[in-house]
């Protein structure tokens, strides 16, 4: 592709920066929640908190610590404690993930001497940055690689590689504007209707969507090797493609997606990292049907995704079994559908950040933190269909409201994560009319 001379080859130094001491850690605010009976927290409502988007690792591996971006930097949550302090204290671009071995944080910065590119737009695909890892306990942080354009969306299992995609021109989501609202970590969508009046912010999201798509602008997913430096091209297409994600077990396993509006693309993909097995995950069957917002399960075996058939009026929680292409499909009240779901480490149960009237889903009481029970539906009288294997496995939830959101402004997405021991689940959210970072107990308090 033209662009491709532009990304020159990953300098690796090994410098090191200690970070200064920290200033004590900051404790938690407790309290009931009156309508469920589960406690909550309060962890951070510092300027610029970000909690990381649903399907990133922001756990170390044993679980104890959790990481999420500041206005200032990058802070560590003691999951055991809840004490939290500052890890890296500069202004960064993106805090990524953490590593799936190593007690590790990886974000992005600029690169040294450079500024953003003047209209580069929201996605910010030709700005040079650095990718960085800090040591979670230490604080100690180094430089891994410098990347002349596009971004870095994950790591895979061995911490061999990461992944990426680069554009070749950015676009900017809304147009005359390039950078996100400080408030909901979004472009400050707005567009008219047909009828010349404005959209809903949920209808103008999909116009700029749409927008996007249609410019068909050139696209690359590729991979480093963090030792070598060498770049991979993985694909390339004139698709919007988005949203990668590595198997947390399979190291030579990823999923992407093809963005824009649902209704009008097949979303879910995989492909292996030396560019072969593209395969399609879900293939729509009628006009409106949409699947998305698509996670692995922590055991790598199964990619859960949010479907809906057609948008607005049947929803599902859907399972694809990448060994054996077998599919379950969980059906989701019209109050219970969410934002994003979540996946317990243990598999056995799912959580769900609920939605406003406003949403694909138009719920009249959809405004809270879920958790979601799976029920499988069983065969009648036990008589069970000769081909009932090779079908879609059906099953229910049986839900449970966890914390009152109906303050809430869901534009801002709560992005909710199961905590490693699958004793609280963390959710971002401006209730109390700021954003702040939370922790809900899934057991109920105990009365005192």
């Amino acid at each position: 592709m033209k662009f491709a001379s532009l990304l020159l080859a990953m300098a690796l130094p090994a410098a090191a920066l200690a970070q200064a001491p920290s200033p004590p850690a900051s404790m938690p605010a407790s309290w009931v929640d009156a309508k469920t009976g589960h406690r909550v927290m309060r962890l951070s409502d510092v300027p610029g908190n970000y909690l990381l988007y649903f399907n990133y690792n922001a756990f170390t591996p044993q679980g104890d610590k959790m990481v999420f971006s500041t206005a200032e930097g990058i802070s560590v949550v003691d999951l055991k404690t809840w004490a939290v302090k500052p890890l890296v204290k500069q202004k960064i671009v993106r805090l990524l993930f953490t590593g799936h071995n190593t007690r590790t944080a990886y974000y992005t910065v600029r690169a040294t001497g450079k500024a953003a590119t003047a209209g580069a737009g929201s996605d910010g695909q030709r700005d040079p940055l650095e990718l960085w890892a800090a040591d979670i306990d230490s604080g100690k942080a180094r430089k891994v690689i410098d990347l002349p354009a596009g971004q870095i969306d994950t790591m895979n299992a061995d911490e061999t590689l990461v992944a990426g995609q680069v554009a070749e021109r950015a676009m900017p989501l809304q147009p005359g504007r390039t950078a996100r609202s400080g408030k909901t970590d979004q472009a400050e969508y707005a567009a008219n209707g047909p009828d010349g009046k404005p959209l809903p912010f949920a209808e103008a999201k999909e116009v700029r969507l749409n927008d996007r798509l249609e410019a068909r602008i050139p696209m690359e997913i590729f991979t480093i090797d963090l030792k070598t430096g060498a770049r991979t091209v993985v694909h390339q297409a004139t698709d919007w493609l988005n949203h990668l994600q590595f198997s947390p077990t399979d190291s030579g396993l990823l999923m992407f997606c093809h963005e824009g509006p649902w209704h009008k693309v097949d979303r879910i993909w995989t492909i292996r990292t030396d560019g072969t097995q593209l395969t399609k995950i879900h293939t729509r069957t009628m006009n409106m049907e949409i699947a998305g917002h698509e996670w692995w399960s922590p055991d790598g075996k199964t990619i859960w995704y949010d479907l809906q058939t057609p948008r607005g009026q049947v929803f599902w929680v859907a399972g694809y079994d990448v060994a054996t292409q077998k599919r379950r499909w969980y059906h989701v009240e019209r109050n219970q559908w969410s934002v994003h779901y979540n996946t317990s480490s243990d598999g056995k149960t799912f959580a769900g950040d609920g939605g406003d009237s406003e949403m694909v889903a138009h719920a009249p009481d959809g405004k809270w933190i879920y958790l979601l029970t799976p029920q499988a539906i069983p065969d009648v009288a036990g008589i069970h269909a000769a081909d009932a294997d090779s079908l879609i496995a059906p099953g229910t939830f049986a839900p449970e409201r966890l914390v009152d959101l109906s303050k809430h402004n869901y534009q801002l997405e709560p992005n909710i994560h199961f905590t490693p021991d699958n004793k609280w689940i963390l959710f971002r959210s401006n209730m109390e009319g700021r954003n702040a970072i939370y922790a809900v107990e899934v057991a109920k308090a105990v009365a005192r």
